[in-house]
């Protein structure tokens, strides 16, 4: 070789023709929304009867639980006074309206609300959307927590602080009232608004039938007019409802504290374990545009009312119970209790960080997953690899250990878990013929794999 070396120049020539449209077809409102049929929850009929029975059992489960019968009467004569104490219950617990109780209500929205524009959050991409857009979110929900929380301390510290707050406690019915008009008003808006607004339409929720479309949900993410960026189911779905559920609890232990002087060991496991969800909920914020809630499900009554009323009214039905019938665990049973919410916050969260480790592609435990001819994967080794759906079977466990706290004398307070049996089921299901229909031999290939669908060797 030379002492000169001589340059070379390489020429690459392409070879690949690539047609590309000189006019991308753009898809109509009609093909972007197109008609569905209505086959959840039994179609119309099974619809309807949702929408007008769930409310009811809100109410329910306060009258059918309180100081003056009880918590679930045992004789025929005792259903009679619970039935006799509806819009004739002795205090303002029970009164089926109050405006000033709605007052608060409405204030306490309003205060989640101004924390959603207002307080720094991370913003963060939504899923991609049929139209090719995607929505951005600001994800400040533990600021929200941690400013009512803030307050709330200033409150409670103050001279009978303690006792003011428990206005919550002794208002519980007309505030499940204001929470159920707005949550009314919500779905019956949203559903109108839909036909004008031009705005995503859910694929399940556009069947024509309006029952079914009420309460399914039309739009997929409902906008104010005039404030595009806030996304109304998103912002219902861990802000003012999970809030309030964990608000609540604490006015129940104020309530206690008052009647017998001091917190049991059972309150204050109830108020730990269920804290703890909303924080991690809320710490976890960004998880939730993942969720079938927000990618697929439409907003109408069933997601306004379940986050406005249902879960803070009924998912804290223990502290409630505990509030009026204190109950001491001792050492033992305490430990046992929370050995079993523990373990269901461990197989919670390590599936599901594994999942989103993966979804974000990384893989720090090696995990093995198979590859489909869609071209996605799916993990079959880790909790992933144990069962199809273990962070379901860890949010049971965390179930289990609210309501073992409130010990056996009523199963009123197990309504939870039995409840939570039939929506993890029922999640499962619809999760099961998705991707029956997305992967096709694809999912019985992986079924093979991954055999038990929530708790292995189980189920």
């Amino acid at each position: 070789m030379s002492d000169q070396e001589e340059s070379t120049t390489t020429v690459i020539t392409a070879t690949t023709h690539l047609d590309l449209p000189a006019h991308p077809h753009i898809k109509t409102y009609q093909e972007l929304n197109p008609r569905s049929k209505p086959t959840e929850f039994f179609g119309p009929w099974g619809t309807g009867a949702i929408t007008l029975f769930t409310p009811l059992f809100t109410y329910f489960f306060f009258f059918a639980c309180n100081d003056a019968v009880g918590c679930t009467p045992t004789s025929v004569q005792g259903w009679k006074d619970a039935l006799a104490l509806v819009g004739n219950y002795p205090s303002s617990a029970g009164k089926l309206w109050e405006w000033k109780a709605a007052g608060v209500y409405l204030g306490w929205y309003a205060f989640c609300m101004i924390c959603e524009v207002v307080l720094p959050g991370q913003r963060v991409q939504g899923n991609l959307l049929r139209d090719g857009r995607r929505k951005v979110y600001r994800m400040n929900g533990l600021y929200t927590l941690l400013l009512a929380l803030g307050l709330l301390t200033g409150v409670l510290v103050q001279p009978r602080g303690i006792q003011a707050f428990t206005w919550l406690h002794d208002h519980f019915v007309p505030l499940i009232s204001a929470s159920l008009a707005m949550a009314t008003f919500q779905a019956v808006w949203v559903y109108v608004w839909s036909f004008f607004s031009g705005e995503l339409l859910a694929l399940g929720g556009n069947s024509g039938n309006v029952i079914y479309d009420f309460f399914i949900g039309r739009p997929l993410n409902p906008t104010i007019p005039g404030f595009s960026s806030f996304d109304l189911k998103t912002f219902n779905e861990v802000r003012p409802g999970m809030i309030l559920w964990l608000l609540l609890n604490i006015s129940c232990a104020c309530e206690q504290y008052v009647r017998i002087g001091k917190v049991t060991d059972s309150m204050c496991i109830v108020l730990i374990f269920e804290g703890w969800y909303v924080l991690d909920c809320l710490v976890q914020e960004h998880t939730i545009l993942n969720q079938m809630d927000i990618t697929t499900d439409g907003f109408g009554f069933m997601l306004a009312f379940g986050d406005l009323t249902w879960v803070p009214f009924t998912y804290g039905l223990q502290a409630r119970f505990l509030a009026s019938n204190p109950v001491e665990l001792g050492p033992v049973a305490t430990a046992l209790i929370v050995g079993v919410e523990v373990a269901g916050m461990y197989i919670f969260r390590v599936a599901n960080n594994e999942k989103a480790n993966f979804r974000a592609g990384k893989n720090p435990k090696n995990l093995e997953y198979m590859q489909t001819e869609r071209g996605t994967k799916l993990l079959t080794s880790g909790w992933w690899g144990r069962s199809q759906h273990p962070n379901y079977f860890g949010d049971w466990l965390i179930a289990l250990g609210w309501c073992l706290p409130t010990g056996f004398n009523t199963p009123l307070t197990y309504f939870y878990l039995v409840y939570f049996v039939v929506l993890l089921l029922h999640r499962q299901k619809r999760d099961e013929e998705a991707c029956k229909l997305k992967y096709g031999k694809d999912w019985d290939r992986y079924c093979e794999k991954v055999p038990y669908k929530i708790i292995p060797y189980v189920y």
